[in-house]
């Protein structure tokens, strides 16, 4: 039987960022260093993918810190913690290891500067994310107020107005979270922002890459995970810039093959935390069903890297 053809364009870049390869190298050394079990507090990324094979290799995923054992090494995740918890594992006198975002650092230490200078600071992220719990705990509770909306802005009663800070989370919608911005300057005008945007350089990329596909596709194809907020928010872009049918994919297994019947051209893109193989796997199922015709649209060149932290690379 002949495959019908199929033009299918594909997001460059996508998939991992730096500050992911880099977490998911801390978990493998952790386990070469110190061998097996590593426990790691929280999914070092969100990507079932990822965790399974660490899991394979040896690493214990916990929520937790009192999960963890005192004699075993333990890593945090790339959306950093609050600064109760390696205030805890120090108690503890734990081995740890963290694998914070250095994206996700700079945002901290941002919100640490503002707070030493008297502001308050308003955190734009969402409410129950493992990086906003963590960025927010950088400070004494009271001293950040989180957002989520425009429409949040007018209902917050900061300490003083003309003493405050706004920080983001990395992974937000760079359109959306223009509007929130914009809401906080028209309603506290003397508010005080980033030295430079807080939403990571791999977060805009991939969105910029969605928007640049969008206008040329009849359906859009997000490989993630659904507890990944970067890759929620490329499917909210997709749709936001056209694309009629946006879905989120964690797998080839999950494409919902009926609902992209008969359309001319599909976009496929990946979140940041999911990996090359399960692009690849979406690629070969379109190329079982039809003569493909691959577009890749380039939008960014990333060469950026992060090194591990030293504990790692000193020898045992």
């Amino acid at each position: 039987m002949t495959r019908p053809p199929l033009k299918l364009y594909l997001a460059d870049p996508r998939g991992f960022c730096a500050g992911v390869v880099r977490a998911i190298e801390i978990v493998e050394q952790a386990i070469e260093k110190w061998g097996a079990p590593v426990y790691v507090r929280h999914e070092i990324v969100h990507n079932k993918h990822v965790v399974d094979e660490l899991r394979a290799k040896g690493a214990v995923f916990v929520e937790e810190l009192d999960e963890c054992p005192a004699d075993r090494p333990v890593v945090f995740s790339a959306h950093g913690v609050p600064k109760a918890v390696p205030a805890e594992a120090e108690r503890r006198n734990m081995l740890y290891v963290d694998a914070t975002c250095p994206l996700v650092s700079k945002v901290h230490i941002e919100a640490e500067r503002h707070h030493d200078r008297g502001y308050q600071i308003v955190m734009i992220g969402h409410e129950g994310h493992p990086e906003t719990i963590g960025t927010m705990g950088q400070l004494p509770e009271g001293e950040v107020i989180l957002v989520e909306t425009a429409e949040d802005v007018a209902r917050i009663t900061p300490r003083d107005p003309s003493r405050l800070a706004f920080i983001t989370q990395t992974t937000l919608s760079v359109d959306d979270t223009a509007d929130v911005v914009a809401a906080l300057k028209a309603r506290f005008p003397q508010i005080v922002g980033p030295h430079k945007e807080d939403i990571c350089y791999a977060t805009t990329n991939r969105q910029a890459a969605v928007k640049e596909m969008a206008p040329k596709i009849d359906a859009l194809l997000v490989v993630g995970a659904p507890n990944s907020s970067n890759s929620q928010r490329l499917v909210e872009v997709g749709r936001a810039a056209g694309c009629a049918y946006a879905m989120l994919v964690q797998s080839a297994a999950d494409i919902d093959w009926r609902a992209i019947e008969g359309v001319g051209a599909v976009g496929v893109t990946a979140g940041a935390s999911a990996p090359e193989v399960l692009v690849e796997g979406v690629i070969e199922s379109f190329r079982r069903r039809f003569e493909l015709d691959i577009v890749r649209v380039v939008t960014a060149e990333e060469n950026i890297s992060f090194k591990v932290p030293r504990i790692l690379r000193m020898a045992v």
